[in-house]
């Protein structure tokens, strides 16, 4: 089906299900940013409990935040808002060495920053022509990947059991069956291929082991979340900038994701669109301060989502970000999510990953592949898959550099702008 035709009214039970797909296509990736931050700042077990489910509340909370357009927030696409992986390590980095009320201090400060700086941020606009936004959506999906990768694999690189034959067939059997709903499926089925893949994958696996119910025993079954619950915030200026450095290379991921849907969307964004979009986020990291999780952002697995189901509108996004908040409520249905297989996750972010890169492709192939722009897509899609691969190749400089340094998105990106400026000069020069 062509995204750009007329897309059919859906019902309130069928934009349910497509914002259970929403949900379940996040829900993993978002859940790993509370689960690796505890871990690493020795988080008790009722803590990280308490941590996962206020992170999901306010991942509902962030995303409203962007559906929603008002004259100072909200880019008004169909975008799903979660805790971004940049910020793990120096979030851990922070709380080892400051404590927690530094790092939610952090926090705060940068989502402060985003707000800032949105207005110039946005202005930055003239900086991403096609060919350099074509080339950021191409590595926002070819540089995740390897993370699809490591899931099918079970998710621990570092385990004895990583690559178990069970996990990999229950992987990439996943796919496949996504792929087959998507050649053969008709209508809603095929809108939902990515959400019944995981459902089939997970029932597999459930004959065969591989899902534990103790997250779910342990879980209780309602919880408000509490301003200030870990500690209250306190500000150093060291910290803060290492957490404004991340913030920046989640700014520049959120433009690519921002312009892909607009793309898929048929929606041309002004630099007020963006305004609001960045807005929103860094008021998300504010409030993420202040209940003690994390700065939010943009999540590309949903842009695959948009592009797969063919459903441009907002309705199953503000879906999902009502069950977000509702899950975070209540833990105990919360952790029905944290029951589904890494592995099968895995096996339908190949799938979504590789869709991202795709509608980077098919942005690029509307450029004129003249010499010039051939050297840009070339040099960006290098160097960012290049770092990605090999992220220790820099691991002699110091840690904040490594911070910008080692993600393959910020450094293709400064690649494509900084060429695509330099072009720009030599052709002004020779006329």
């Amino acid at each position: 089906m062509d995204i750009r035709n007329e897309e059919p009214q859906q019902s309130f039970g069928k934009n349910l299900i497509l914002g259970f797909q929403h949900l379940f296509a996040m829900y993993s990736g978002d859940v790993l940013v509370p689960l690796l931050v505890g871990a690493a700042l020795g988080f008790t077990a009722k803590q990280m409990t308490y941590l996962i489910s206020v992170d999901i509340f306010m991942c509902g909370v962030a995303t409203l935040l962007q559906l929603k357009r008002t004259p100072l927030t909200g880019v008004g696409l169909p975008v799903v808002l979660g805790a971004a992986v940049q910020y793990v390590t120096p979030l851990q980095n922070i709380g080892k060495h400051f404590g927690l009320a530094y790092m939610y201090g952090s926090i705060i400060i940068a989502g402060i920053f985003i707000m800032m700086v949105a207005k110039f941020f946005a202005k930055l606009k003239r900086f991403f022509p096609p060919v350099v936004t074509g080339s950021l959506i191409t590595l926002i999906g070819f540089t995740l990947i390897p993370v699809a990768f490591q899931n099918i694999g079970g998710g621990d690189p570092t385990a004895k059991n990583f690559g178990d034959p069970t996990d990999l067939i229950l992987g990439f059997s996943t796919a496949l069956l996504i792929l087959i709903i998507n050649v053969w499926g008709r209508g809603f089925i095929k809108r939902t291929a990515v959400l019944i893949g995981i459902l089939a994958g997970s029932l597999v696996a459930a004959g065969l082991g591989k899902v534990g119910i103790a997250s779910f025993n342990d879980a209780s079954w309602f919880q408000i979340p509490r301003p200030f619950y870990f500690d209250v915030p306190k500000f150093e200026w060291s910290s803060s900038l290492i957490m404004i450095l991340a913030a920046l290379t989640c700014m520049i991921e959120s433009t690519g994701v921002f312009y892909a849907l607009a793309e898929i969307t048929d929606r041309k964004l002004d630099e007020s669109d963006l305004q609001r979009g960045y807005v929103s986020e860094g008021l998300a990291a504010v409030l993420g301060g202040i209940f003690n999780t994390f700065p939010y952002s943009t999540f590309s697995e949903n842009v695959a989502l948009v592009r797969l189901s063919g459903i441009k509108s907002k309705k199953p996004v503000y879906y999902s970000a009502f069950l977000l908040i509702i899950l975070g409520l209540m833990p105990k249905i919360g952790a029905i999510a944290t029951m589904i297989p890494t592995s099968v996750l895995g096996g339908a972010m190949l799938i979504m990953f590789g869709t991202v890169g795709a509608e980077g492709i098919r942005m690029l192939s509307k450029v004129n592949l003249n010499n010039d722009n051939m050297l840009i897509i070339a040099v960006a899609i290098g160097l960012g898959l290049g770092v990605t691969v090999q992220p220790n190749l820099l691991h002699f400089l110091p840690s904040t550099l490594q911070t910008i340094l080692n993600n393959g998105l910020v450094i293709g990106s400064f690649a494509a702008i900084i060429l695509n400026i330099f072009f720009s000069m030599g052709k002004k020069k020779e006329a």
